[in-house]
């Protein structure tokens, strides 16, 4: 059944064929060719290094050339909390219930009944265990087991994840005033300064994604979701702390993403991100994706 509709897809969208066998074959395409045919397959332009202009440009040019050896520190969900911590206090911290290099390691007698488990060295490897009673131990360790195996970055090109050592992680299971999710603050900044504030919520059943600017004054736009301007979430009573924390742990870098929560007027942090979407999400308007752009002043490497 699953092969028939990948077949499907295929003849209706040639062009996820074709990423399909590009990613298959990923590990042998040099950098700047692989990000070039990726680029002209997601977003379906030319891809300019030489001057680029837009904020996806800028993020594949810093794929490419900036790779600061604490990216990989940065970018490993364990790693950062140590990071965050010194930087800007405990209290922000989500609790770690455990932290270990196979599945086969943890013990779940151990954890409560609720928790989240994640891997540490890439993207949208969690699951989150709202009754461990009924969690599929089996299931659970395949698909671990096989996050575990893969390198983000060979698909990505996206350089902090390349060395980041593969481990589970579990955190505290926590929800915010809706009792049934955590919605994602990501506040873009660029070189210490905030600029844009994504809310992601309903990811569960039908994602959407509404923008507001520092002010909290929403921004008719969207990121790849559509957005629901009917949806107005109310301005955080702690936003004062959330963009000062954003800028203090965003500092000295052209552009990082960075992941906060708020719950019960308490901020946590999530994670940070130095290249939001990969650099392929649509933006519309497109001049928001000009706009963004110019904020990321590129620094000042010898590509050659």
């Amino acid at each position: 059944m699953i092969i028939i509709k990948k077949i499907r897809k295929s003849i209706k969208e040639p062009k996820w064929f074709l990423l399909q066998v590009i990613y298959k074959f990923a590990i042998l395409i040099p950098d700047k060719v692989y990000l070039k045919i990726v680029f002209r397959l997601q977003v379906g332009k030319k891809l300019n290094l030489k001057n680029p202009q837009t904020f996806n440009e800028k993020i594949q040019w810093l794929k490419l050339y900036d790779k600061r050896p604490e990216y990989t520190l940065l970018v490993d969900k364990y790693e950062a909390k140590k990071y965050v911590e010194k930087l800007v206090g405990k209290e922000y911290i989500i609790p770690t219930l455990g932290v270990w290099n196979k599945f086969e390691e943890i013990d779940f007698d151990k954890l409560p009944d609720q928790f989240v488990l994640k891997t540490t060295h890439d993207s949208g490897g969690v699951i989150i265990c709202k009754d461990k009673s009924q969690l599929d131990i089996n299931a659970t360790r395949l698909l671990f087991n096989k996050f575990l195996k893969q390198n983000f970055f060979n698909i990505t090109r996206e350089w902090p994840y390349k060395n980041v050592i593969p481990r589970i992680i579990a955190e505290k299971y926590m929800v915010d005033e809706s009792g049934s999710e955590l919605k994602d603050y990501k506040i873009f900044n660029f070189n210490g300064k905030a600029k844009l504030i994504q809310v992601d919520f309903d990811r569960f059943a039908e994602h959407k994604r509404n923008l507001y600017s520092t002010k909290w004054e929403f921004i008719d736009a969207q990121i790849k979701y559509p957005y629901n301007p009917m949806h107005q979430i109310e301005r955080p009573l702690q936003l004062k702390k959330m963009l000062w924390l954003a800028e203090v742990l965003s500092k000295g870098f052209p552009h990082v993403r960075t992941d906060l929560y708020s719950i019960n007027d308490k901020i946590y942090f999530g994670e940070l991100t130095f290249h939001h979407g990969s650099g392929h999400e649509k933006f519309t308007p497109e001049s928001l994706n000009v706009d963004l752009g110019k904020s990321i002043l590129l620094p000042n490497i010898d590509v050659n």
